[in-house]
């Protein structure tokens, strides 16, 4: 059975001319439309709490709300986890810093101009 180029289930994924292409809009990942039209979620408000639900009673900071896509976001994410000393992660568009780090993390976005809230008490 063939597959159609419009469905989506196949296409070009690699080129030795333009890298890893994009499987929405089949250009390479640094030339990808679809990912700049997509709007912003959010209030351009950052968000900053600490949680420990889920974690085994570990303290995770976690930043929500940047509206960053994912090479700014983990490029983000690592300025953190060196700004705090510590390890942490990005997942679906969430920032999560190992330890309670709250304090550290709204003065160093607030540095770079952002609007940054405390959320969660």
């Amino acid at each position: 059975m063939n597959k159609r180029a419009g469905d989506g289930s196949g296409g070009l994924v690699y080129s030795t001319d333009g890298g890893t292409m994009c499987p929405q809009c089949r250009k390479p990942v640094a030339e990808c439309v679809c990912k700049r039209a997509a709007p912003v979620a959010g209030d351009g408000t950052v968000r900053v709490s600490r949680e420990t639900a889920g974690r085994g009673g570990k303290a995770v900071t976690v930043v929500r709300g940047l509206g960053l896509d994912e090479v700014a976001l983990a490029s983000l994410a690592k300025q953190l986890k060196a700004l705090c000393g510590s390890g942490g992660t990005v997942k679906d568009g969430v920032v999560e810093v190992q330890g309670d780090h709250c304090e550290r993390v709204i003065e160093a976005l607030q540095k770079q101009g952002r609007v940054v809230k405390r959320a969660g008490g």
